[in-house]
C-alpha cells in the first residue's frame, strides 16, 4: 500500500526529476567549465570561495569587489545568504552566462559605495553541501557562519551589513538573531518574522500566487511552500561550473525532503519546529541597527507580526518604510530617497562614515498617495475604538459563493474623517466545529457602494469557540461621508484554502477594534501613489447593495480629532 507520505515523496520525485530535465536540456548550450577562467564585469571582479561551518557542511560564495581594487585592499562587506542564487538560474529564471545571480541586487551601487558584495548560498541550495533546513538552526548557523568569515577575510574591514529581500530579508532577521562577530547592520525588506505565520494565519492555510503563470493568491502555501523549495534545492550545477559547486549541487539526498515538507505542513503554532523559528520572540531586545521595509498590500510576506518584532527591538538607529508596497524593494515603486537613506545607513553603520542618515525614523505610505514621517508606528494616539457587531449564522461553505456564508456590519456614514493606523483585531465567541473558520474582512465603503477591503484577519474557532483575530496592519484615511463596514464569514477564497465543514456557525458576540489616530495628519514627505494602491482597488472592491447596507447599521463612536 503506497501511504500518504511515499506518495508525496514519490510526486516530489517525479517533479524533481522533470526539473532536471528541463535543467539539462538548458545546460546543454553551455561550454564546460575551463580551470583558472573567471568572468569579470566592467563595475567589478569576482571570485569564488568556500568556507566549512562548525557542524561540517561546505557553504559556497560568491565574492565581488569593485573593478580595479587590489586583492589586499580592505573594504566593508555586504552579504546576502539565499537560497536562490544557483549559478544555473535564480528562483526559475535561467541565466545564460556563468556568475554570480545578481537579480535584484543593485549591485552597482554597492560597487560605487566600495563595498564588497558576498553571496553564500545556504545548505541544500546552489554550491552548498546538507540539507534544506527552512529557517532552522541550520540555516541559522549558515548565515553567522558567513558573516564571521566575511568578517575576517584579508580584503575586509571586519565590519559586515547584509541585504535582502523575502527569504533574503529574513536571513538578515537571523543574522541578528544569531548575533555574530562583525555583523555592524542589516537591511531586510518584505521579510519573514514568523514563518508559521508566513504559511498559516491562525491555523489556516494562506493562499500564494501562481508567478509567474497567475498573479493571483490561488495556490495553498501548506502544500506548494515546501514542494516549492525541494525543486529549488534540486537545482544542478552548471557544466561550466567548478567540480565541488556541481559535486555539492547534485548532493543532497531525498531523504532530506519528507521531514522537511511535514513540518511545513503542520498547522499547530505551538510545536517545537515552529516556536525555534519564531524570530518575532529572537529579536527583542535586539539592538544590531535594522533598516526595515514592509508593503501593507503585500499579499506574499504579509503585513502581519513584523510589526510585534519592529516594536520588541532594542534602543538603536533602526529604521522603517512602511507603505502600500507590493512584494518588491522601494528601489522600484516608493519615494525616490529611498536608495540614499538605505546606502547612507550602510555607509554610517558597515563602513564607519561619519555621516548622518537622511529621512525620518519611520516613513510611512499612507493608501490615499501620500507619505508622512513617524516616530513609532502603529502612532502613540491611535486609539483603540470599539465596536459591537452583528450576530448571526453562516454556513461554513468554502469556495461556494452564497448570501448565507456573510454576516455584515455597517455603520453609518462618516460625519468627519477617519485614519486607521495600526493593526485592528477581534475577538469572537462562536459556536461550531473546532475545524470551522472565523474571518473578518473590514472595508471603506463609499457613498455609492463600492467597498475595498482595507485589511482582514481569520481563526479557527477551536475547542471553545473563544477567539482573539489579529488582522494585517494598515494605514487607511478614510473620508468623510464614508462607510465602515465589517464582513464575518468562513473564508475568503483568494485568501485563504482551508477544507470547510459543510457545517453551521453560529456568532455569538464579535467586537473589533479599529486603530483610529486622534491627531489628524498632514503628510510631510514627497511622494505619490503606488501601483499597490491601484492593485487594491482594481483587485479588492466590491458593491455592497443598498438593502445589505441598510439592514446591517451599527453604531460606532469615533474619536474627537486634533490638529497635528
Amino acid at each position: 500500500m503506497v501511504t500518504q507520505r511515499s506518495r508525496y515523496r514519490r510526486r516530489t520525485h517525479s517533479r524533481s526529476c522533470a526539473v532536471a530535465g528541463i535543467l539539462a536540456v538548458l545546460l546543454s548550450v553551455f561550454v564546460p567549465f575551463q580551470a583558472g577562467a573567471e568572468p569579470t564585469s566592467a563595475g567589478y571582479t569576482w571570485t569564488e570561495d568556500y568556507l566549512t561551518t562548525p557542524d561540517g557542511e561546505r557553504i559556497h560564495v560568491d565574492v565581488l569587489r569593485p573593478a580595479g581594487l587590489a586583492p589586499d585592499v580592505k573594504t566593508p562587506v555586504i552579504l546576502t545568504a539565499s537560497p536562490y542564487r544557483s549559478h544555473l538560474m535564480y528562483l526559475s529564471v535561467p541565466l545564460v552566462h556563468r556568475g554570480p545571480s545578481l537579480e535584484n541586487i543593485p549591485i552597482e551601487l554597492f560597487m560605487e559605495r566600495g563595498y564588497t558584495y558576498v553571496i553564500a548560498d545556504l545548505r541544500g541550495y546552489g554550491g552548498s553541501t546538507g540539507c534544506p533546513d527552512w529557517g532552522g538552526p541550520g540555516e541559522r548557523t549558515d548565515v553567522k557562519s558567513a558573516v564571521e568569515w566575511a568578517a575576517v577575510q584579508p580584503w575586509s574591514t571586519g565590519k559586515v551589513g547584509m541585504y535582502g529581500i523575502s527569504y533574503e530579508g529574513w536571513t538578515g532577521l537571523m543574522g541578528i538573531a544569531e548575533q555574530p562577530k562583525g555583523l555592524a547592520a542589516v537591511a531586510a525588506f518584505e521579510p519573514v518574522p514568523d514563518p508559521y505565520a508566513y504559511i498559516y494565519m491562525q491555523g489556516v492555510s494562506w493562499n500564494f500566487t501562481a508567478k509567474p503563470v497567475l498573479d493571483v493568491p490561488i495556490l495553498p502555501g501548506e502544500l506548494v511552500i515546501g514542494t516549492e523549495h525541494v525543486a529549488i534545492s534540486q537545482t544542478p550545477g552548471r557544466p561550466d561550473d567548478t567540480p565541488e559547486y556541481r559535486a555539492a549541487a547534485s548532493s543532497t539526498p531525498q531523504s532530506c525532503y519528507g521531514t522537511y515538507v511535514d513540518n511545513m505542513r503542520n498547522n499547530d503554532p505551538n510545536t517545537p519546529y515552529w516556536q525555534d523559528r519564531n524570530l518575532v520572540d529572537r529579536l527583542r531586545g535586539a539592538t544590531t541597527p535594522l533598516f526595515l521595509q514592509q508593503g501593507f498590500v503585500d499579499l506574499n510576506t504579509r503585513a502581519d507580526r513584523i510589526f510585534e518584532l519592529w516594536n520588541g527591538l532594542g534602543n538603536a538607529d533602526h529604521r522603517a518604510w512602511f507603505g502600500q508596497i507590493g512584494h518588491r524593494t522601494c528601489l522600484t515603486d516608493c519615494r525616490p530617497t529611498f536608495a540614499e537613506e538605505m546606502l547612507t545607513f550602510f555607509d554610517k553603520h558597515v563602513a564607519g562614515k561619519d555621516v548622518s542618515v537622511p529621512g525620518p525614523k519611520i516613513t510611512v505610505g499612507q493608501f490615499d498617495g501620500r507619505w508622512r514621517s513617524e516616530t513609532q508606528w502603529p502612532p502613540a494616539d491611535a486609539a483603540r475604538v470599539r465596536a459591537e457587531l452583528r450576530t448571526g449564522t453562516y454556513v461554513d461553505r468554502g469556495f461556494v459563493r452564497a448570501p448565507d456564508r456573510e454576516i455584515w456590519s455597517v455603520t453609518e456614514p462618516l460625519t468627519q474623517p477617519a485614519h486607521l493606523s495600526g493593526t485592528a483585531s477581534m475577538t469572537a465567541q462562536a459556536r461550531g466545529p473546532a475545524n470551522a473558520s472565523l474571518a473578518a474582512v473590514v472595508y471603506d465603503v463609499a457613498p455609492n457602494g463600492a467597498a475595498t477591503v482595507i485589511t482582514f484577519g481569520i481563526s479557527l474557532l477551536g475547542p471553545d469557540g473563544r477567539m482573539n483575530l489579529r488582522l494585517v496592519g494598515q494605514d487607511w484615511p478614510i473620508r468623510a461621508g464614508h462607510r465602515i463596514a465589517v464582513k464575518l464569514t468562513d473564508t475568503v477564497e483568494d485568501m485563504w484554502t482551508r477544507a470547510p465543514t459543510g457545517a453551521t456557525v453560529t456568532v455569538e458576540q464579535a467586537t473589533i477594534e479599529l486603530p483610529l489616530l486622534i491627531r489628524e495628519r498632514r503628510p510631510d514627505l514627497e511622494g505619490g501613489p503606488t501601483a499597490g494602491i491601484e492593485k487594491r482597488y482594481r483587485e479588492m472592491t466590491t458593491t455592497l447593495e443598498p438593502q445589505t447596507i441598510a439592514n446591517a447599521v451599527i453604531p460606532l463612536q469615533l474619536p474627537n480629532r486634533t490638529d497635528n
